[in-house]
């Protein structure tokens, strides 16, 4: 089955008739994966504004909810887990916290460190958001069979490891 062209074969196309020298095969992969992730990583973010989150403010909470119960962490751990420099966890925790999402409380453990903890509205928010979250993320692959998924996230798993 052949399937039409799209604006990257034309690009790539274009590539062929002035440098038919190279191997544009990687460069129609990447900018279909560009092109993939943009679109997609818009809509993964609608559903997030829906609920006045950001994708970064929506990892915080989704990280302590993960950590289980009391849905607490460390700022340290927290940062460590989302990959952030200690300054871009603490805007993100102030700006939560500013939204009523998270407590700071001190550390029962060392009185010299705080704690970051889900309200009860910052957990029934995650939880929501998780789920319409989900739902979207999988309304985003309906396109793909169950067997074309399983394959895409086998050959994604591939390549990542490759590059670790």
């Amino acid at each position: 089955m052949t399937t039409p062209p799209d604006d990257v074969d034309r690009i790539i196309e274009q590539w062929r008739r002035e440098r038919p020298d190279l191997d544009l095969d990687a460069m129609a992969t990447f900018g279909r994966l560009g092109r993939l992730f943009g679109r997609l990583g818009r809509a993964v973010d609608a559903t997030f504004a829906a609920h006045g989150l950001q994708r970064g403010e929506y990892d915080v909470l989704a990280a302590l909810r993960r950590a289980g119960e009391p849905y607490e962490l460390i700022p340290s751990a927290l940062a460590d887990t989302l990959m952030l420099s200690r300054a871009g966890m603490t805007n993100r925790l102030d700006r939560l916290e500013e939204a009523g999402l998270v407590e700071r409380r001190a550390n029962r453990d060392d009185r010299r460190s705080l704690r970051v903890a889900l309200t009860p509205e910052g957990l029934r928010l995650v939880d929501a958001v998780t789920t319409e979250h989900v739902a979207n993320e999988s309304r985003l692959l309906s396109a793909l069979s169950a067997g074309e998924r399983a394959a895409l996230d086998a050959i994604a798993r591939k390549l990542l490891r490759s590059l670790d």
